[in-house]
This record gives structure tokens, sequence and C-alpha cells, in this order.
């Protein structure tokens, strides 16, 4: 992908593979640990686990909704149960199980929704996870993730299984820029500041953090400096670094390869509008779905660029 390559970010593991070898290792520090996967292990790289583990890999088909009651099941019987599929398929196909036999029984479950937002390409717009923000954002006590890049991810699939309680992460197909060192020091719940900035707040989350810092580098040749946060953890959403940037910055832009209804944007403009009103702006799918092509000419066509996030800041600055 060229993202981030103009202001020289190398290029790293995707996210799916960072937490597919994270998944196998963390498997000999929980026992408990098991995962159940909708035979799409070879994609979400659940078959990592499978393979070290295969007593505690159970592939139950293409069957969704029966795989996140199975897990659910798993869970109340005392494991931490992992279970994985593609975004799209796992959240559409099984909200109704994740909202009852997850949610609202608040059971030890770890989603993971594998070749989120646009940028699987040719895969095309059936595939595409683009509500899946807004879905798990919606279901009471789901703490959702949504990590920039393989450092982050491998942190956050930890502090994932750690976690007592319902947990929704997205993970992308391409690889991805490096933003993090090896090991980021990164808490769920917790935002980062990525690039200090005092004239806008660039806010974005997943692969458009690498987007919003190839933004700010552009701004910055206008003499405009943007901060740009990294919103990892969308749900609970970090209102302390949100007002800050509100009140600090006077302006705010959010970028999320996701439909723009429900997603990153709607979480901080409620922080914004009840606590620190400022000028905003709002990068990522306006009401449409994508289509297949190459992912960086799919991210351009639907604006899911650093141009559109950059275009976004200089009109919120007016």
């Amino acid at each position: 992908m060229n993202i981030g390559a103009r202001i020289g970010l190398p290029i790293g593991d995707a996210t799916r593979s960072a937490f597919g070898d994270t998944l196998a290792e963390l498997g000999a520090e929980y026992p408990s640990l098991v995962v159940v996967d909708g035979d799409v292990g070879n994609s979400t790289y659940t078959e990592r686990f499978g393979r070290r583990y295969p007593e505690r890999f159970f592939n139950v088909g293409i069957a969704e909704s029966n795989m996140v009651g199975v897990a659910a099941g798993l869970a109340l019987s005392g494991h931490i149960a992992v279970t994985s599929s593609f975004a799209a398929f796992l959240t559409c196909n099984g909200f109704d199980q994740i909202r009852m036999c997850v949610g609202f029984a608040h059971t030890n479950v770890k989603l993971v929704g594998s070749h989120c937002g646009i940028s699987l390409g040719e895969d095309g717009p059936s595939q595409m996870g683009i509500e899946d923000l807004a879905l798990m954002c919606a279901v009471p006590g789901m703490v959702v993730l949504s990590p920039a890049d393989a450092a982050s991810a491998r942190v956050l699939t930890r502090q994932m299984i750690a976690h007592v309680g319902p947990v929704y992460m997205r993970t992308g197909r391409p690889k991805v820029p490096v933003i993090y060192p090896a090991d980021p020091d990164l808490q769920i719940g917790r935002a980062e500041t990525v690039r200090q900035g005092g004239d806008v707040t660039l806010v974005a989350t997943g692969l458009m953090v690498a987007a919003a810092l190839e933004a700010a580098h552009d701004l910055a040749r206008d003499g405009i400096e943007a901060r740009v946060l990294d919103v990892h953890t969308v749900k609970p959403i970090d209102r302390a670094a949100v007002v800050a940037a509100a009140r600090e910055t006077g302006g705010i832009v959010t970028a999320e390869s996701h439909l723009l209804n429900g997603g990153l944007g709607s979480m901080v403009a409620r922080v914004v509008a009840r606590e620190a009103p400022c000028r905003m702006g709002f990068v990522g799918l306006d009401d449409t779905y994508a289509e297949s092509g190459k992912p960086d000419d799919v991210l351009a066509k639907f604006g899911l660029s650093a141009a559109a996030i950059a275009a976004e800041a200089r009109r919120v600055l007016g």
C-alpha cells in the first residue's frame, strides 16, 4: 500500500498477522484460552493457534451465528473464548448472538473481525466490514479496539485476552505502515498522541492513522501544525484526550475506514458536543458501499486518503 510512503513510513506486517502470532503465543500463558473459527483460519490467522493447540481449536464452518453461540458457551464453561471471521460476516451474520449471548450475558468472549474496512480491495463490497464499529459500539459493555499497525495489534491482543468481559477487535488484510516501536506502551481506553500540534487535531483509527500522519506532514508545509491522535480504543473512547484536543487546538477532523454513521466520528462528536464544542470535520464512507479494485485505488476513490484528511482540516480551519 502507498499510505505513508511519501513520509517514509516503512511497511510492516498486517494487523491480522500480528494478532495470529500473538494469539498462538498466548496459548501457553492461558491454558483456558480456546479459539472458535468460521472456516477462515487461514485468512484470520487463527490457524496458527490451531496448529499449536489443536485440542483447543474449533472450526465450526461457515456458520457465524452458531460460531458466536459456541464461543459464548465455552466462555460460560470457564474458558477465555476467541472467535474470529471476516468483520462483515462476524458482526452482520452473528449480530443477534453477539447481542444476546455475548453482550446481554456479558460473557468473556473476544470477537475478532478480520478484513475490516475497504482496504481488502479486490474482494469487493460484500466482504468489506464497514458497519462493524457501529454495530459493536452499540452493544452495552463491549470494548471496541482498532489497532493501527502490527505492534499495536500485538499489545492490544494481549490486553484483550487479559481483559475480563466482551471485546471486539478489528484487523485488516494488507500489510500496513509502521507507527509504533516493537513494544509500545498502549492501554485499552487511552488514546495515543503520535504527533504533536496546536492548530488542529486529526483523530484517526486503524489504517487511517498512517493517512493522518501523512496529512499532517502536508499541512505542515503550509505552516499548519496538526496533532495526530490514534484512537485505538473506539469504546470506551478517551474522553479526556478528545476534550483536550478540542480545547487546545480548536478543531478536530476524524478519519476512519468505516461508514460515517455510527463510527469513530460519531463517538468523537458526541464527546465534543457535550463537553468542548469546536469545529469538526469527518473523513469516512459517506452513506455508500465501496467497490472492487486495487486497495490504494479504492481508498482514493472513496476519499479515505491523506489528501482528503488535509482538505477537511483546511475546511475546518476556514
